[in-house]
Parts: structure tokens; sequence; C-alpha cells
């Protein structure tokens, strides 16, 4: 795909393939290895048998873009019934634990669609004012501090005032909400996790979606605005949850709600803030691309597809085969797990040129974050770029400089692509008062 004159950028020195393992969560902590682990397997094993610890049986690691749209694009053969994540669940965990994520065929289309309307276009472009507002409510407060934390002050800040909004909740509970998150999906961090998810402890909470205690606060607290919505005419996600019936009839069970409402606290602040990290992590890092969004604002929706690109906040998710099947040249047997190693996937230099090359002029950007062509493809992926888009909208002409005063610490997890803390500074532009030019000022 690169041009004989055109050098790739960034390459990274490919791990040897004896030394990848996908398992070890220790690799994920460090920003280049899992890069240099999907780049050998891309190239020399793109389906790689992946051994796991007992009493795990290990999966298939798809690392190629073509076989991850095709593997996501089938649920017959490679079927989201038996769990999404890596782990092995029996038959009553899928009776307890099974999510929209983990539901095919046309209840998944029915629950899916309860909420569809509500993340289509023709009402996320209703939020758009109130997004703006709560974008530069959320920026001002940031940039006054002149040093602060971008993860705590912004990236998770800001998405998590939006789903407030679409839950209808108080804004005081915004942070129990962030709580939550970080404590049911970091449940492999111990900076995070209540309980580790390899411990023996976790046995206790096997039952739980991520086997997090925290699981059982968001259920109480969806189950409390469950009660008070039930049976009026709200239009918020929680009202029409518990007021609508599913187009195949089949009315939510309290389980069902259960697990319905932990998936939208959790997808709908996690990724969306992990993205937001990354891509303001990237435009610090290449500063010429963002003096390029300065000087052409037009060039931002755009650039909001690179940012998904390069941030992939979600590592992978996993299918299960059917039946057997051959998959790059691999015998793939009913039964195994496969995994689509989405992160690999959107640096496939076959689909992507140059693609370790951060770039917000980049036309063509077939990337796969929100599960590109499938059936489960993100509900909520046209809020999370409009989210994204109205940030570096308003956030890019409020900087005159931006740079890192710290370490950047990854979340310890194969699942979820976090960054838990960026240290920053930043220079504001000149701005006019009544009595004339201030600036550049520094925040104290």
């Amino acid at each position: 795909m690169t041009s004989p004159a055109t050098a790739p950028t960034g390459v990274p020195e490919p791990l040897p393939l004896d030394e990848v393992d996908l398992t070890d969560l220790d690799k994920f902590r460090d920003a280049a290895t899992p890069w240099r682990m999907f780049h050998t397997l891309r190239h020399q094993d793109p389906v790689h048998w992946q051994p796991e610890a007992a009493p795990q049986h290990g999966f298939w690691a798809v690392t190629r873009h073509e076989d991850i749209v095709r593997v996501g694009r089938d649920p017959e053969t490679f079927t989201s019934t038996m769990f999404v994540n890596l782990e092995e669940v029996d038959e009553d965990q899928i009776a307890r634990r099974a999510s929209l994520l983990e539901l095919d065929g046309l209840r998944h289309q029915a629950l899916r669609r309860l909420l569809q309307r509500e993340f289509g276009a023709g009402v996320i472009t209703t939020y758009t004012d109130f997004l703006r507002g709560l974008t530069a409510k959320t920026l001002d407060t940031a940039l006054a501090k002149g040093r602060f934390d971008f993860v705590h002050e912004v990236s998770a800040d800001f998405p998590i005032h939006v789903l407030a909004r679409l839950l209808d909740v108080p804004e005081d509970d915004t942070q129990q909400l962030i709580d939550w998150g970080n404590r049911i999906i970091g449940n492999t961090d111990p900076d995070y996790a209540d309980v580790l998810f390899d411990s023996a402890e976790s046995e206790n909470y096997r039952d739980l979606p991520f086997r997090s205690p925290a699981s059982l606060e968001v259920f109480a607290y969806g189950r409390k605005l469950a009660r008070r919505r039930r049976g009026g005419d709200g239009t918020d996600l929680v009202s029409r949850l518990v007021n609508e019936t599913p187009r195949d009839g089949v009315p939510l069970s309290e389980q069902d709600f259960d697990n319905y409402f932990l998936l939208l606290v959790v997808a709908g602040n996690e990724t969306t803030r992990h993205a937001i990290s990354h891509a303001m992590l990237a435009l610090i890092q290449n500063p010429d691309q963002l003096e390029l969004l300065r000087r052409d604002p037009s060039l931002i929706p755009g650039a909001v597809e690179e940012f998904l690109r390069w941030s992939s906040p979600v590592h992978h998710f996993r299918r299960t085969a059917t039946r057997d099947v051959e998959l790059g040249g691999k015998h793939i047997r009913e039964g195994d797990k496969v995994v689509m190693w989405y992160a690999s996937g959107n640096r496939d230099e076959a689909v992507f040129l140059d693609p370790y090359r951060f770039d917000v002029t980049r036309r063509s950007n077939s990337h796969v974050t929100f599960g590109k062509g499938s059936p489960h493809m993100c509900l909520g992926n046209l809020l999370a770029r409009t989210e994204m888009r109205i940030m570096f909208e308003e956030l890019i002409p409020r900087i005159a400089d931006i740079r890192l005063t710290g370490e950047v610490p990854r979340v310890r997890s194969n699942f979820v692509n976090g960054i838990k803390c960026l240290p920053v500074e930043v220079v504001v532009p000149p701005r006019r008062r009544s009595g004339g030019l201030v600036g550049p000022l520094r925040g104290r």
C-alpha cells in the first residue's frame, strides 16, 4: 500500500512469535508491546492459537482486518451467545449475565431497537446545543487550572455528563457513575478493582457481569430509577426500557433490565472517555497534526475517524464457533473461542496506508473500532462521534500550547485500551477584554 518513495512511519519492532502472549495483562500496560504483538501476528500467524491458563481452554486470535470483519458479520457461524469476553461461562452464568451483547438473532434485534431511535441522527442532532454548552463548561473549568489531569477533568467528566442527561439522573451522581465504570471495566487492574477478576475471591461474584461486586450497586441504582419511571411518560433511556415492549412481544424481565442498564452505564462512558484521551495524547505527540486542525477546523470531522482508528478503545471482542470452519488457513472447531482483535485490525497495512502514522487528513479510514458491518455494531457510535467532534472543535481554539507533565499510565487490561491519567499543562491564547488584549495566559 505504500509507495516506493514513501517509507512507512513508526513500524514497531516485531516481537518474536514465541514471546507473544495476549493473555499477559502486564504486557498491555506498556504503550508499545501490544502493537508489537499484533504486528507479529498479522504478518506471521494472523489466525493464531493462543493458549490460556486453566480452567480456560485457549482461543483463536484473529488479527487481520479482513478476517475480523468476516467474523463480525457472520453471527450464524460465530455466535455471541456464548459470551463476548474471554471468560468461559456455563449455562447458569449465561442465563444470569446475558445482555444485549450476548444475544443474536431476533431477540438481539428487538432489544437493540428499543433504544435505536434514541441514538439515531434525528435525536442526536437535537443534543448539539447541549453538547456544545457542556463541552465549553468542562473545558473552561479545566483550562483555568493550567496544570491538570486531562482524563479526570475532561475525558471522563464530559461523556459521563452526557450519559447523565440521557438517563435523566442528577449531575451529583456522575462521579459515582464514573467510579462504577472504573471498577467494572477495570476488573483486572488493582488500582480499580474491588476484587481482581482472576482471584479466588472472584468466584463469589461469578454470576455478575465482569465478576465485579460493583455490578450489584449499579443494579440497585437502576432498579430505583425504574420504580420511579414505570408507568410515566418520560423519554429518557430508563423510561423507554421500562415502559416499552420489544418488537418481539417479550417484555424485559428485571434481569434483562439490570443487564441492559449496566451496559448503558459502562459503554456510555468508558469507550468515549478513552478515545478522547488517546486522541489528545496523539495530538500532543504530533504537534504538526494539532496545527493542521487549528488552521483548518473543517478537518475535524474526518480527524475524528482517525482518532477512533488510532485509539482503538476496545482491544477485542470474542465470538464462539457454531460449526467447524476454515479461517485464515486454520481449521476452527465447533465450540472454539474466536477473538477479533480490533486494535490490530486498525493497524492492518493491507487496508490502511502507512497505518502507524497518525494522520488527521487520512481520507480512507475503514476502521473496525465500532464493529464494522456487524449486527453488533456499537449502538452509540453516532453519539460518540458527535461528542468527539464537538470536544475538539471547542478545545483546539482554546489552547495555544499543551504538553505532557508526567507519565501516562495504562489500564492493566487486554480488553479496554485505557489511559488512567494524562497530566498536562496548557497555555491559553490571548483573549480580549474591555481593556484590551490579555495574554498569553498560563492558568494557575
